[in-house]
């Protein structure tokens, strides 16, 4: 049996004729997409400028590097999203907005793949559910927007299900799109290869006595094989510096679990009934092992920084689609309607109650009077070249608008506190001009943070600036005495404008100034 473009036709299951119902679902389905991303246009999530220093400095030459002059460091996780980035850092665009318009388009793409997926199995009812529990659930406008990889990860593992679906029902798939995900797939986060290896398997057992689908293995083995004998190579160790730092933690990983079970349950639920009937099993089968798979990463993993189930996002518009196409398994009409209902209400009540959400919905404005406004006015002190250092635990927005060598003391940019140097160690050996430290009340100084003891590491620093982020968050900032006042008077007016600018006295965590930014910004307000 083959599956590839030159099955005949009378051996592929004919694609329906787009029907007047599915073109106004996604008509109303488009508009609402583009309004709730648009509602959350202003976010962008610190890690997301870590990447963006690494393309940067690629576009200027030095290759993807953390800090110009020193050995590679592979403190970023989606390779090919960062390498994405560096045409248009060499061009001069801000990298935030390409980040967002990227996710947009390729958001738009996953909102049509599962529409269109769910309507040709179950009709009207299975596009309303596979494309509203995705457009329902909150979260999903924060990571289009967040200018991370989540979107475009998600979407290349999304299509890899479809094709593995379409593989499994006999249906005809491009012979070079299966291997071409698993390669995406891999290169925009390792643990995409094990996302994307159902529908690949499928396709190579079902190829698997035809000279063109091992030759496309050859190639994938030959590219895949290359990158990362090439990555191992550049940055000295098999994997980034996040798995050193991060894996292995069953605990928070055991608890990362449950939270993520509880917020798609009922997905799960459709999903794992498609399992029951022998006519959907095949598809069960597909879905379920792409949901186990990529979630089996992060439960061995414990992922910090899951701000709105980043990670479980990575499957969940899979999960969408398991529910739209249990929407055509369920029996009556009715049943599969109330089912569809329950699903899609669960999720976005669920997403809308996230805990994260009051401080994701602040963010954007929060990061622009804090994080920016340090890294913009470290970047304007005057401060001689050999001397721009610093030391900083949120590593994103204040090393990238500085333009200053940066250790990260919570090591995910560093190799030695990666493999397990102590940050205090590293940090007293270099000595950096500035040690940025997050507290918890202003004047507050930890004691510890990071595993980096504060008292000993800025024992002879000044303090230069408090800056408050919100509620409960500010960062200090320390310099050492020669520098402390051109450093002050930097941070002054740059801090001063940017809490001028950003909510200027509000840092309580409440989605009502979320709500009420967007209603300034609506015609007439």
């Amino acid at each position: 049996m083959t599956t590839t473009a030159e099955r005949s036709e009378a051996d592929a299951v004919p694609e329906p004729k787009p029907r007047r119902g599915l073109l106004a679902v996604l008509l109303g389905f488009g508009a609402l997409f583009l309004a709730g991303c648009w509602a959350a246009w202003f976010f962008t999530i610190d890690d997301a400028l870590i990447t963006f220093r690494y393309s940067a400095n690629m576009a200027d030459g030095h290759g993807p590097v953390w800090n110009v002059g020193e050995d590679p460091i592979e403190g970023f996780t989606n390779f090919l999203w960062m390498l994405w980035h560096v045409p248009f850092a060499l061009a001069g665009l801000p990298l935030e907005t390409v980040a967002k318009v990227t996710s947009v388009v390729l958001g738009g793409l996953i909102l049509v793949m599962l529409v269109r997926a769910g309507h040709r199995a179950a009709g009207v009812l299975g596009a309303l559910v596979a494309g509203g529990a995705l457009l329902l659930f909150v979260p999903t406008y924060f990571h289009v927007t967040a200018g991370l990889e989540t979107i475009a990860f998600a979407a290349v593992v999304l299509r890899a299900a479809i094709v593995g679906v379409d593989l499994v029902q006999g249906r005809a798939v491009r012979d070079w799109e299966p291997p071409l995900l698993l390669l995406l797939a891999g290169m925009i986060r390792p643990e995409g290869v094990l996302a994307t290896f159902p529908a690949f398997l499928i396709w190579l057992w079902l190829g698997r006595g035809r000279r063109r689908t091992w030759a496309l293995v050859a190639a994938v083995v030959v590219i895949g094989g290359g990158y990362f004998a090439w990555r191992w190579t550049y940055f000295g160790h098999p994997f980034p510096n996040t798995f050193y730092v991060k894996f292995g933690n069953l605990d928070a990983g055991s608890v990362w679990l449950e939270t993520t079970a509880w917020l798609v349950l009922p997905l799960l639920v459709l999903t794992a009934f498609l399992l029951v009937r022998k006519a959907s099993r095949g598809a069960g089968l597909v879905l379920s092992s792409v949901v186990l798979l990529t979630g089996m990463t992060y439960a061995v993993s414990g992922p910090t920084m899951d701000y709105l189930h980043r990670f479980a996002f990575h499957a969940y518009p899979v999960l969408c689609l398991g529910a739209g196409l249990a929407m055509a398994h369920l029996g009556r009409r009715w049943i599969a309607a109330v089912s569809g209902a329950v699903a899609v209400g669960w999720v976005a009540v669920v997403g809308a109650e996230s805990t994260d959400l009051p401080v994701i919905a602040n963010y954007g404005p929060d990061l622009q009077r804090a994080h920016v406004a340090i890294g913009k006015g470290l970047a304007n002190a005057q401060v001689p070249e050999a001397a721009r250092s610093l030391a900083v635990s949120d590593a994103g927005a204040i090393p990238y608008y500085s333009g200053w060598k940066s250790i990260d003391y919570i090591g995910l940019n560093d190799e030695a506190i990666a493999h397990g140097a102590s940050p205090t160690d590293v940090v007293k050996a270099a000595r950096p001009t500035v040690i940025v430290v997050t507290a918890r009340d202003r004047g507050a100084t930890p004691g510890w943070a990071y595993g980096l003891i504060v008292p000993d590491a800025a024992r002879d620093y000044q303090l230069v600036a408090d800056v408050q982020m919100r509620g409960g968050y500010f960062q200090e900032v320390f310099a050492l005495p020669e520098h402390a006042a051109r450093i002050r008077a930097a941070l002054d007016r740059s801090v001063g404008e940017a809490q001028r600018r950003n909510d200027p006295g509000r840092y309580e965590d409440t989605i009502d100034r979320w709500l009420d930014r967007l209603r300034a910004q609506l015609p007439g307000a």
